[in-house]
Protein backbone atom coordinates (compact mmCIF):
# COMPACT_ATOMS: atom_id res chain seq x y z
CA UNK A 1 0.00 0.00 0.00
CA UNK A 2 1.14 3.68 -0.77
CA UNK A 3 2.76 5.72 2.06
CA UNK A 4 0.91 8.85 2.00
CA UNK A 5 3.06 12.06 4.19
CA UNK A 6 0.56 14.73 4.95
CA UNK A 7 2.16 18.04 5.69
CA UNK A 8 0.44 20.95 7.50
CA UNK A 9 1.68 24.69 7.41
CA UNK A 10 -0.88 26.63 8.87
CA UNK A 11 -0.29 29.14 12.16
CA UNK A 12 -4.33 28.21 12.77
CA UNK A 13 -4.22 25.03 15.06
CA UNK A 14 -7.55 23.53 14.19
CA UNK A 15 -9.91 22.73 11.12
CA UNK A 16 -12.15 25.75 10.08
CA UNK A 17 -15.33 22.73 10.37
CA UNK A 18 -14.47 21.87 13.48
CA UNK A 19 -13.61 25.78 15.74
CA UNK A 20 -14.34 29.19 15.43
CA UNK A 21 -11.49 30.73 12.58
CA UNK A 22 -9.75 27.35 12.08
CA UNK A 23 -7.84 26.94 9.31
CA UNK A 24 -9.13 25.89 6.17
CA UNK A 25 -5.90 24.04 4.47
CA UNK A 26 -6.46 21.91 7.79
CA UNK A 27 -10.09 20.94 7.08
CA UNK A 28 -9.15 19.76 3.33
CA UNK A 29 -5.62 17.80 4.14
CA UNK A 30 -7.63 16.17 6.73
CA UNK A 31 -10.70 15.13 3.98
CA UNK A 32 -8.20 14.02 1.57
CA UNK A 33 -6.73 11.54 3.87
CA UNK A 34 -10.23 10.22 4.93
CA UNK A 35 -11.03 9.76 1.58
CA UNK A 36 -7.72 8.29 0.54
CA UNK A 37 -7.65 5.74 3.25
CA UNK A 38 -11.24 4.93 3.13
CA UNK A 39 -10.15 3.68 0.08
CA UNK A 40 -7.30 2.39 0.99
CA UNK A 41 -7.60 1.23 4.42
CA UNK A 42 -3.98 -0.33 4.76
CA UNK A 43 -1.95 2.62 4.04
CA UNK A 44 0.39 4.37 6.09
CA UNK A 45 -0.23 8.06 7.18
CA UNK A 46 2.96 10.28 8.44
CA UNK A 47 1.65 13.72 9.87
CA UNK A 48 4.05 16.14 9.90
CA UNK A 49 2.76 19.57 11.18
CA UNK A 50 4.96 22.42 10.65
CA UNK A 51 2.73 25.01 11.18
CA UNK A 52 2.88 24.38 15.01
CA UNK A 53 6.38 22.76 15.27
CA UNK A 54 8.21 24.59 12.54
CA UNK A 55 11.46 23.40 11.40
CA UNK A 56 14.19 25.39 12.22
CA UNK A 57 15.64 27.66 9.78
CA UNK A 58 18.77 27.07 7.85
CA UNK A 59 21.56 28.73 9.28
CA UNK A 60 25.46 28.54 8.24
CA UNK A 61 25.98 25.94 10.33
CA UNK A 62 23.55 24.10 8.89
CA UNK A 63 25.09 24.87 4.95
CA UNK A 64 28.65 24.08 6.47
CA UNK A 65 27.45 20.53 7.58
CA UNK A 66 25.05 20.02 4.57
CA UNK A 67 27.99 20.31 2.16
CA UNK A 68 30.23 18.28 3.97
CA UNK A 69 30.63 14.93 2.83
CA UNK A 70 28.71 12.53 5.37
CA UNK A 71 31.72 9.82 5.60
CA UNK A 72 33.67 13.32 6.87
CA UNK A 73 30.95 14.96 9.23
CA UNK A 74 32.07 15.94 12.83
CA UNK A 75 29.27 14.96 15.84
CA UNK A 76 28.08 18.46 15.32
CA UNK A 77 27.33 18.41 12.33
CA UNK A 78 25.11 15.64 12.56
CA UNK A 79 23.19 17.46 15.38
CA UNK A 80 22.79 20.06 13.22
CA UNK A 81 20.79 18.23 10.46
CA UNK A 82 19.33 16.02 12.86
CA UNK A 83 15.75 17.60 11.96
CA UNK A 84 16.23 17.96 8.31
CA UNK A 85 17.74 14.49 8.27
CA UNK A 86 14.02 13.07 9.77
CA UNK A 87 12.33 15.35 7.27
CA UNK A 88 13.93 14.17 4.02
CA UNK A 89 13.50 10.40 5.04
CA UNK A 90 10.24 11.04 5.63
CA UNK A 91 9.73 12.74 1.96
CA UNK A 92 11.71 9.33 0.70
CA UNK A 93 9.61 7.17 2.12
CA UNK A 94 6.33 8.75 0.30
CA UNK A 95 4.28 8.49 -2.25
CA UNK A 96 2.28 10.70 -1.99
CA UNK A 97 2.53 13.91 -0.40
CA UNK A 98 -0.50 16.26 0.27
CA UNK A 99 0.35 19.59 1.48
CA UNK A 100 -1.80 22.14 3.30
CA UNK A 101 -0.38 25.40 2.52
CA UNK A 102 -2.24 28.52 2.81
CA UNK A 103 -1.20 31.80 1.37
CA UNK A 104 0.76 34.61 3.68
CA UNK A 105 1.25 37.66 2.26
CA UNK A 106 1.28 36.32 -1.44
CA UNK A 107 3.70 33.42 -0.72
CA UNK A 108 3.61 30.30 1.85
CA UNK A 109 4.08 30.71 4.98
CA UNK A 110 7.31 30.87 6.69
CA UNK A 111 6.94 27.64 8.31
CA UNK A 112 6.78 26.44 5.07
CA UNK A 113 9.68 27.67 3.67
CA UNK A 114 11.52 26.45 6.54
CA UNK A 115 10.36 22.71 5.75
CA UNK A 116 11.31 23.59 1.89
CA UNK A 117 15.02 24.49 3.18
CA UNK A 118 15.47 21.51 5.29
CA UNK A 119 13.99 18.96 2.41
CA UNK A 120 16.22 20.40 -0.78
CA UNK A 121 19.33 18.59 0.37
CA UNK A 122 22.20 18.47 -1.52
CA UNK A 123 23.45 14.42 -1.98
CA UNK A 124 19.79 13.64 -0.60
CA UNK A 125 17.02 15.14 -2.88
CA UNK A 126 19.57 16.41 -5.37
CA UNK A 127 22.37 16.01 -6.74
CA UNK A 128 25.60 18.36 -7.67
CA UNK A 129 28.95 18.25 -9.38
CA UNK A 130 31.01 21.19 -10.73
CA UNK A 131 32.59 18.65 -12.72
CA UNK A 132 29.55 17.02 -14.46
CA UNK A 133 28.77 18.26 -18.01
CA UNK A 134 26.23 20.65 -18.83
CA UNK A 135 23.73 21.57 -15.60
CA UNK A 136 25.76 20.71 -12.31
CA UNK A 137 22.31 20.11 -10.46
CA UNK A 138 19.96 17.20 -11.02
CA UNK A 139 17.11 16.18 -9.28
CA UNK A 140 17.46 12.47 -7.04
CA UNK A 141 13.42 11.63 -6.69
CA UNK A 142 12.90 12.01 -10.53
CA UNK A 143 10.92 8.64 -11.77
CA UNK A 144 10.21 7.34 -8.28
CA UNK A 145 6.51 7.79 -9.04
CA UNK A 146 6.38 10.29 -6.23
CA UNK A 147 2.66 12.78 -6.74
CA UNK A 148 2.33 16.17 -4.93
CA UNK A 149 -0.55 17.44 -4.00
CA UNK A 150 -1.24 21.31 -2.87
CA UNK A 151 -4.17 22.50 -0.55
CA UNK A 152 -3.88 25.86 -0.45
CA UNK A 153 -6.52 29.05 0.97
CA UNK A 154 -6.43 32.72 0.20
CA UNK A 155 -8.41 35.46 1.70
CA UNK A 156 -9.33 37.22 -1.62
CA UNK A 157 -10.41 35.31 -4.83
CA UNK A 158 -9.12 35.48 -8.41
CA UNK A 159 -5.50 34.24 -7.39
CA UNK A 160 -6.10 30.90 -9.99
CA UNK A 161 -3.81 31.34 -13.37
CA UNK A 162 -5.18 33.78 -15.69
CA UNK A 163 -7.28 35.06 -13.29
CA UNK A 164 -7.94 38.66 -11.76
CA UNK A 165 -4.77 39.19 -9.47
CA UNK A 166 -3.29 35.60 -11.12
CA UNK A 167 0.22 37.37 -10.86
CA UNK A 168 0.32 37.95 -6.81
CA UNK A 169 -0.01 34.43 -6.22
CA UNK A 170 3.51 32.37 -5.33
CA UNK A 171 1.67 29.57 -3.33
CA UNK A 172 1.55 27.35 -5.60
CA UNK A 173 4.36 27.92 -8.34
CA UNK A 174 6.98 28.41 -5.63
CA UNK A 175 5.92 24.88 -4.13
CA UNK A 176 5.66 23.20 -7.52
CA UNK A 177 9.42 24.85 -8.36
CA UNK A 178 10.78 23.52 -5.26
CA UNK A 179 9.48 19.98 -5.63
CA UNK A 180 10.31 19.80 -9.37
CA UNK A 181 14.10 20.95 -8.46
CA UNK A 182 14.23 17.47 -6.14
CA UNK A 183 12.36 15.20 -9.40
CA UNK A 184 8.41 15.70 -8.14
CA UNK A 185 6.84 16.64 -10.96
CA UNK A 186 3.46 15.13 -10.94
CA UNK A 187 1.42 18.34 -9.16
CA UNK A 188 -2.37 18.44 -8.54
CA UNK A 189 -3.77 21.63 -6.77
CA UNK A 190 -7.00 22.68 -5.11
CA UNK A 191 -7.81 26.27 -3.13
CA UNK A 192 -10.19 27.75 -0.87
CA UNK A 193 -10.96 31.24 -1.34
CA UNK A 194 -13.11 34.07 -0.31
CA UNK A 195 -11.89 33.35 3.12
CA UNK A 196 -11.91 37.29 4.23
CA UNK A 197 -15.14 38.35 2.81
CA UNK A 198 -16.99 35.03 4.97
CA UNK A 199 -20.43 35.38 3.16
CA UNK A 200 -21.87 32.77 0.61
CA UNK A 201 -19.23 33.02 -1.67
CA UNK A 202 -16.78 31.57 1.11
CA UNK A 203 -19.47 28.52 1.79
CA UNK A 204 -19.31 28.10 -2.08
CA UNK A 205 -15.85 27.83 -2.38
CA UNK A 206 -15.33 25.76 0.31
CA UNK A 207 -17.71 23.40 -1.10
CA UNK A 208 -16.21 22.84 -4.72
CA UNK A 209 -13.05 22.80 -2.99
CA UNK A 210 -14.39 19.59 -0.82
CA UNK A 211 -15.99 17.97 -4.06
CA UNK A 212 -12.38 18.43 -5.71
CA UNK A 213 -10.52 16.80 -3.12
CA UNK A 214 -12.61 14.28 -3.15
CA UNK A 215 -12.44 13.47 -6.86
CA UNK A 216 -8.62 13.59 -6.42
CA UNK A 217 -8.48 11.29 -3.60
CA UNK A 218 -10.78 8.70 -6.13
CA UNK A 219 -8.71 9.91 -9.21
CA UNK A 220 -4.92 8.96 -7.52
CA UNK A 221 -6.31 6.17 -5.48
CA UNK A 222 -7.21 4.46 -8.89
CA UNK A 223 -10.67 3.71 -7.49
CA UNK A 224 -14.03 5.21 -8.67
CA UNK A 225 -15.78 8.04 -6.65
Amino acid sequence: MATLLRIDASARAGSSDAVPHGSHTRRLTSRFVRQWTARHPGSQVISRDVGQAPPPPVTGEWIHAAFTPEHERQDWMRQVLRVSDALVDELLRADLIVAGVPMYNFGPPAQFKAYIDNIVRVGRTFGFDRRRNGDPYWPLLAGAGKRLVILSSRGDHGYHPGGRIGHLNHVEASVRTAFAYIGVTDVHEVAIEYDEFGDGRLADSIARAEAAVDALAAALAGVPA
